[in-house]
């Protein structure tokens, strides 16, 4: 038992397990690489951006050699670099290559597939209407991919109001991989109202792996007084989970690591849900479990909703 944290006390805590949680295949994927590159050229590697939301990530590949930037001429000529698994506009590779630095792209294959959409429709003649949060790594990259002027970000159904396009115009939409499905679904039905000729993906651009930790938590979290979710501030899949849980009538919290839990948060609790953002680690669950089990006695319920066996494939630089 941790010393830190008082004994357990009070009446059983109901602990329901969310599965699927964590890390999805972009995430092990973006991981593998700067591990990966790491071993094939040695400390230093350098990042663009975090690799993926999660400080506990980060830090540990920053033991092994990983030095994080924010920009790309923060990088030292003929060193190597790792561009983020959420995505860079094609002017980052453009000038790494003219720089001559060895490169690798962590973009998750689901944000890459967005962003030859979004190339298709504009040589198709379509203008853009891209869903997603203003400021995010991801939707910066996905605007990056066409020329100004060609997209429009929109984030809530309230934008779509607003847009001034003629009634005929020859419209597309895409959206982020990492939103809420409900709101999403909300915005496009928005769109279609507005704009029946607008043309959509083939398939749904919210990833997988979003998907399916919503589905979890709207299955676990009707059960729940409160639901905690492991995740950064600034990863958007994880604090959808929290506003999933939040629409189901729980109480739901966002923390980083166990040592944020706050034991009166359990008061009047007898059951909580627990489930992670795609960039968090499986440790970080069990750190949390072993953490409420030192304020109740705890009985952990596994619900799986569904099986995730993706796997993506590594740059060709690294399996050569």
């Amino acid at each position: 038992m941790n010393a830190a944290f008082p004994a357990s006390t009070g009446a059983p805590l109901r602990l329901l397990l969310a599965a699927p949680r964590g890390f999805c295949a972009g995430v092990d994927r973006a991981i593998e690489i700067v591990e990966l590159a790491l071993q094939r050229y040695g400390a230093p590697v350098y990042v663009r951006h975090e690799i993926v939301h999660n400080r506990y990530v980060v830090d540990g590949l920053k033991a092994k050699g990983a030095v994080f930037v924010e920009e790309l001429d923060e990088v030292p000529d003929g060193a190597p670099v790792v561009f983020s698994a959420h995505g860079v506009p094609k002017s980052v590779p453009a000038a790494a290559t003219t720089r001559s630095l060895d490169w690798l792209d962590a973009t998750c294959p689901l944000v890459s597939k967005v962003h030859r959409q979004a190339e298709r429709q504009i040589e198709a003649g379509r203008h853009i209407v891209f869903i997603g949060h203003k400021g995010h790594p991801e939707v910066i990259g996905t605007l990056g991919q066409v020329p100004v002027g060609t997209i429009t970000l929109i984030e809530t159904a309230d934008d779509v109001a607003a847009l001034d396009f003629a009634p005929d115009a020859a419209l597309a939409f895409l959206t982020q991989t990492t939103l809420s499905v409900d709101d999403t679904a909300e915005v496009v039905a928005a769109l279609r109202a507005r704009f029946p000729q607008i043309v959509g993906p083939k398939a749904e651009d919210i990833c997988y792996a979003t998907s399916n930790r919503q589905a979890a938590v709207k299955t676990i979290a009707p059960e729940c007084q409160l639901v905690l979710v492991i995740g950064a501030p600034n990863s958007s899949n994880s604090l959808r989970l929290v506003e999933v849980a939040q629409r189901c009538g729980a109480e739901g919290r966002l923390i980083q690591r166990a040592d944020e839990i706050d034991a009166a948060w359990l008061n009047g609790v007898a059951a909580i849900g627990l489930t992670a953002g795609a960039s968090a680690p499986e440790e970080l669950i069990q750190e949390v479990i072993d953490r409420l089990s030192t304020l109740r006695a705890v009985t952990v319920e596994q619900v799986v909703t569904a099986e995730e066996k993706m796997v993506f494939k590594l740059p060709r630089q690294l399996i050569d």
